[in-house]
């Protein structure tokens, strides 16, 4: 296979030589005073007619290759600038475009058109976020729950497609979170702050292999015009309780400095209603008795979220720039626990009152350096990336239980108390360079080193009878280090109507994990190295001239390593009945995922065939009453669905955006209880209608509907929801907008647990979900023409893995 794909390559670099010496028009786009007009609109014509068009690039540049003989000529446009008509132009011409500017300066811009909500592009489906109006003053996590193809769990997990295992990048740099951390994050992330989510079920080579169901690339705002320009949004959620989030984002560019930010403010208040219901039998098969439990959570958290950033232009060719993150997030968690004993007679036989107490405090800190440096004026570039992250949580637990008898006398009582502080740190260092070839060809590639060590103690005691003793059970102390090394060559090229992007990458991993263990427990270790090759492959063939109607396939190879604490062996309790322990023996997962699609105008159609040997999963095993949560590798998955997802005008003043997908799960593997052999088809739909009125206003109706999901142990029950949002503007700068979620107060959690030795369980948890949020969001700055960019490209997965 190896050699099949080094073949393959070097056929294509082959015949891209043989184009190397193709006639070509370039040039460079300046104003008055020689400084280049970035993002400068150039048009190829010929006898009147549009030939192709290209954008001026940092330092003015642009290029049209592979032209035949003949005469051409160049029209250029940029805000602030009048237009520019070039004479007669022969290939091989090399022009300097003077633009005159028009003196003005512009206060404000208002766009009269709006962004689609989605857009489909090659190797990703790119979400506009305020295209939705009820995104207004909610979270990252709500507006991802509203992204096409992404459904998010009880427990916070994120799929794509009905597939698990999705990494999340901020500005195409992995979160480095997940699970309760990765949650709490996106939670704590405004919308307003957001511009758009790309979607990748197949990530091209250049991002790290990492994520079985994909990468979401989520976009930050940052405007792109010189001068000092940002946005406000203010917005007050009340539902059972109330909660803020507040967002901030500012630009200031000039000359040869860019200083750009994002502020937030977010506090948490909320509840979690869970019932949890387990029914015991013998052997064989007679009810024994039940085990009933009632949770009610209540969460209260603050998350103060920052970034703050600066490019500075060494020179027209070079960039360099430094980028700081910082995230505080304290937060509460308080249960009143109630579980319930019953005999077979189905009479009560015993209760046990928990009250549970958890004080988290997580805080995240990160620095990047990186240098850009474009060679020439066709975009030959190189880039390099240094990163640190830094990850603190200490967390404080209590466990107080006590036994009641029938008639209401204590039976029994115990105390359980937990200090558990986790570090993580992880260094990361890349270099990207990028070659376009006069043929139209683009090379890419890449080198990529990271180096984790992570570091978690848990110390419980356990107070009886007056008497405070450790428990070693559940005491430990495990640190674990793994160094990751990656390389990458990716090709494209854009035709008439094909375009091919073809990529392969190359990940070598080495681990060590150390559980030093206690007086009652030894020491054990483990170490692992492993290689990857990881190809992918899209095509695109327009169907007309106009790229409105096309086919695409896309192919890629994906692995999933296991959660840094996923592999820590800790037995954590989550009460006296539930326990969470890690694997040290988990497997890293692979999956193999083919795409075949077609779009015409709006509408786009996509099969997806998907399998994933030792998929990562949570398995529940319940012994002598006791229920452990651990991560297991389950055998085979297979993932088959097919989706559409489309926009309709029907009238000037209403939008109906509608996306919808069948997926069918079978899930086979060895399991506690024998063979695991389950499969069945689910289908979900959100449909969501925009109506413009009179006087700026706008109304949006939206919602969706997820039937049941058999998913390897689990079947989660059928759920859905409609939303309402209305939004006024009374300038290009004001808006304010009022929302309301889960209107009938629908979209609870539910489900069985399968698969477990002679037990039934089920559980359904209602939270507060149905909200009114009011929203005010303003645009303030000023704009000049003329810009330049950079987008600073860091660490790719590792933090995607870290998990509390």
């Amino acid at each position: 296979m190896k050699l099949k794909i080094a073949a393959f390559l070097a056929a294509w670099l082959s015949i891209a030589s043989t184009f190397l010496n193709a006639q070509s028009i370039s040039g460079k786009v300046t104003d008055s005073s020689q400084k280049p007009l970035d993002g400068a609109s150039v048009y190829l014509m010929q006898d009147s007619a549009l030939v192709k068009t290209a954008l001026a690039d940092a330092v003015g540049a642009f290029s049209f290759a592979q032209l035949k003989p003949g005469e051409y000529y160049l029209n250029i446009s940029m805000m602030g600038f009048a237009s520019y008509k070039s004479g007669l132009l022969k290939p091989d011409t090399t022009l300097l475009a003077l633009m005159q500017p028009t003196g003005k300066l512009l206060k404000e811009v208002v766009i009269t058109s709006q962004k689609q909500f989605v857009e489909q592009k090659i190797d990703r489906t790119v979400v506009n976020v305020d295209a939705l109006i009820s995104n207004a003053g909610s979270t990252a996590m709500d507006v991802l729950e509203k992204s096409p193809g992404v459904l998010v769990d009880q427990s916070g997990a994120i799929s794509l497609k009905g597939k698990s295992g999705v990494k999340i990048f901020i500005d195409d740099k992995p979160t480095y979170l997940s699970g309760a951390d990765l949650e709490n994050y996106l939670r704590s992330l405004s919308s307003a702050t957001i511009d758009q989510i790309e979607l990748m079920s197949n990530p091209p080579a250049k991002y790290d292999a990492a994520g079985n169901g994909g990468v979401i690339n989520i976009r930050l705002k940052r405007n792109k015009a010189k001068g000092f320009n940002g946005g406000v949004n203010l917005s007050y959620s009340q539902g059972y309780y109330g909660r803020t989030n507040n967002g901030l984002n500012f630009t200031y560019r000039d000359n040869k400095v860019n200083l750009f930010g994002n502020f937030s403010y977010n506090t948490g208040n909320g509840f979690s209603d869970l019932d949890i219901n387990r029914h015991f039998f013998t052997d064989a098969g007679v009810p024994d008795y039940d085990f009933l439990q009632n949770s009610f959570i209540r969460r209260i958290s603050k998350s103060y979220n920052s970034k703050i950033g600066i490019d500075y232009y060494v020179s027209e060719k070079s960039t360099i720039g430094f980028v700081v993150n910082g995230l505080i997030n304290p937060s509460d968690v308080n249960t009143i626990n109630k579980s319930r004993f019953l005999n077979t007679g189905g009479n009560l036989d015993s209760t046990i009152v928990a009250l549970n107490a958890q004080h988290r405090n997580f805080k995240n800190g990160s620095a990047n350096v990186n240098y850009r440096h474009q060679y020439d004026k066709k975009g030959r570039e190189l880039t390099l990336d240094f990163d640190y992250l830094r990850y603190q949580t200490n967390m404080g637990q209590s466990f107080d239980n006590t036994g009641y008898l029938p008639n209401g006398n204590i039976s029994t009582h115990d105390l359980l108390t937990g200090n558990l502080p986790s570090n993580i740190n992880i260094w990361s260092a890349k270099t990207d360079y990028t070659h376009p070839l006069n043929s139209g060809f683009k090379l890419e590639t890449g080198l990529k080193s990271s180096y984790t060590k992570t570091d978690n103690i848990a110390d419980y005691f356990v107070t009886q009878g007056g008497v405070t003793a450790p428990d070693y059970d559940k005491t430990n102390h495990f640190i674990y280090k793994e160094q990751i090394s990656a390389g990458y060559l990716n090709v494209n090229k854009d035709w008439k109507r094909i375009s091919l992007q073809l990529g392969v990458r190359f990940e070598n991993t080495a681990s060590d994990g150390h559980q030093l263990g206690n007086v009652q427990k030894p020491d054990s270790t483990f170490k692992r190295n492993y290689n990857g090759l990881f190809p992918t492959a899209y095509i695109q063939y327009k169907l007309d001239s106009t790229g409105s109607h096309s086919i695409n396939f896309n192919y890629g190879r994906r692995i999933d390593r296991p959660y840094y604490e996923d592999l820590n062996p800790f037995l954590s309790p989550l009460d006296k009945f539930t326990y969470y322990t890690g694997n040290p023996f988990l497997k890293p997962s692979y999956t193999d995922d083919w795409e075949l699609s077609h779009t015409w105008k709006n509408i786009t159609t996509t099969l997806n065939y998907s399998q994933t040997k030792d998929d990562v999963n949570e398995t529940i095993e319940i012994v002598n009453g006791i229920y452990y949560s651990r991560p297991g590798n389950l055998g085979k998955s297979i993932n088959k669905g097919i989706s559409i997802d489309a926009s309709f005008d029907p009238a000037k003043w209403l939008n109906f955006h509608f996306s919808g997908r069948v997926v069918n799960i079978h899930t086979i593997s060895q399991f506690y209880t024998g063979t695991l052999d389950t499969k069945g088809t689910y289908y979900f739909i959100r449909p969501v209608f925009q109506f413009k009125l009179p006087n700026d206003w706008t109304t949006q109706i939206d919602g969706g509907y997820q039937s049941k999901i058999t998913n390897a142990q689990f079947v989660a029950s059928a759920r859905g929801k409609i939303n309402m949002a209305v939004t006024k503007k009374f300038s290009p700068s004001l808006s304010m907008t009022l929302v309301g979620n889960d209107l009938l107060y629908t979209f609870n959690n539910g489900g069985d647990i399968n698969n477990l030795a002679n037990v039934k369980a089920n559980y359904l948890n209602r939270g507060d979900s149905r909200t009114v949020v009011l929203s005010l969001n303003y645009r303030f700055g000023k704009t000049i023409a003329g810009l330049r960019k950079h987008n600073a490209d860091g660490a790719e997965s590792e933090k995607n893995r870290v998990k509390n």
